[in-house]
């Protein structure tokens, strides 16, 4: 192998800002100082790396002098750190709300992974791959985020199989929630996939299926539903493009979910700073 030198486009508060939380975590499992192969703060220069450039987990380990083995884990020990940072959606709700924002955004991502062999009987009784999106007609896990109008994811959820509906999967981790927001006065707004949600959840009226028209009303309200929306659905873009690691899922499609709580806690500590 060869070494050679790079840049990060990262503030480096941010890989600051992990090291804090990667030092804590060893406080409280009780590592002895200088015991690990890594300091805090290389720990964290390296899980950030990998975040923004997906590089082979190997090969980056290598770069920082560690095993794959140490590398797989100091991976896992950041992912785990970082996730754990991620706020409850009622408690981004409420802090969406305080700052002054009219509504929120709901959408589903598929993430790609590998293909899997796990199957699920469907709702037609024929057995399926259970990770096979049609959305996307490839095996990934489908998770749901919750956006600011201006496009900040504020939460995201754990994942499913990418077989799962979106409106299946925001029932299970999201609607709930939604529902209490909407009744303090923070609406939902949606894409069509989301039709029947429920109320507080607004999506776009469906074009009927005999052919007739949308009357003059009802097509200004979707063309007004769909332009606050288009700035908040840029959210999982920002995340899947922002860190490359989100982009194609090799590891167990179970930890989708903690990969993108970590993705969201990174997008929003750099948007504080950047802001600041």
């Amino acid at each position: 192998m060869i070494a050679y030198r790079a840049m990060l486009d990262v503030p480096r508060e941010l890989v600051a800002y992990v090291a804090r939380l990667l030092a804590e975590e060893r406080r409280a499992r009780g590592t002895r100082r200088g015991s690990r192969a890594l300091t805090c703060w290389r720990q964290a220069l390296f899980a950030v790396v990998w975040f923004r450039k997906r590089e082979d987990i190997t090969t980056l380990g290598a770069g920082f002098g560690i095993s794959r083995a140490t590398a797989y884990r100091y991976h896992d020990e950041a992912v785990s750190v970082l996730a754990a940072q991620a706020p409850e959606l009622t408690e981004a709700l409420a802090r969406v709300q305080a700052e002054g924002w009219a509504f929120v955004i709901l959408d589903g991502k598929v993430v790609d992974t590998d293909r899997l062999a796990e199957t699920k009987i469907s709702k037609k009784g024929t057995v399926i791959d259970a990770w096979y999106a049609g959305k996307t007609h490839d095996f990934g896990g489908n998770i749901q985020a919750v956006m600011r109008p201006d496009g900040l994811p504020v939460w995201v959820s754990d994942v499913e199989p990418g077989s799962t509906h979106d409106l299946t999967v925001a029932r299970q981790h999201a609607l709930g929630a939604l529902y209490a927001a909407a009744a303090r006065g923070l609406p939902t707004l949606a894409d069509p996939g989301y039709d029947g949600a429920g109320i507080g959840v607004h999506t776009p009226v469906k074009q009927p299926t005999d052919g007739r028209a949308l009357d003059v009303d009802t097509r200004t309200y979707n063309m007004l539903l769909r332009s606050l929306r288009c700035l908040g659905e840029r959210g999982l873009a920002l995340l899947t493009q922002r860190w490359r690691a989100l982009q194609h899922v090799t590891a167990s499609p179970s930890r989708i979910g903690d990969l993108a709580k970590a993705a969201l806690v990174l997008t929003q500590f750099e948007h504080r700073y950047l802001s600041g």
